[in-house]
């Protein structure tokens, strides 16, 4: 009975590759989450906001010029989320309005913020 304990306790607390409380834009990995963004460059004001069908949309006032438009969406998730810029890494999407971003961590903690931060936004 104690090893199977065991195996249920491994098995509840193991990260999966989605919580079911995670925003659909959310990704768990084992090195922390990902998270899907659609961006407006050139926006006239700087503003990060859920979209009804579960997205996650971030105006920048940048140019998507130089990077300009990705160094200003990780200021901006950075400063929402209370994390440093430089656990953010843009994975895809680099030249495209809809990027793929990497947050290094603990993927439980960095889920937990950001889905606090979902549910606040709400």
């Amino acid at each position: 009975m104690g090893v199977r304990l065991a195996v249920v306790h491994l098995i509840a607390t193991r990260p999966g590759p989605a919580d079911l409380t995670d925003p659909a834009f959310l990704r768990r990995t084992a090195a922390g989450v990902t998270i899907e963004v659609r961006v407006q460059p050139r926006a006239r004001r700087t503003a990060l906001e859920c979209s009804p069908d579960g997205g996650l949309k971030a105006a920048v006032t940048a140019p998507a010029e130089d990077g300009k438009a990705n160094a200003a969406v990780v200021a901006l998730l950075a400063i929402e989320w209370h994390l440093p810029k430089s656990a953010f890494d843009v994975m895809r999407g680099v030249a495209a309005r809809d990027k793929v971003l990497s947050i290094s961590g603990e993927p439980a903690v960095l889920a937990d913020r950001i889905v606090e931060w979902v549910r606040a936004h709400d």
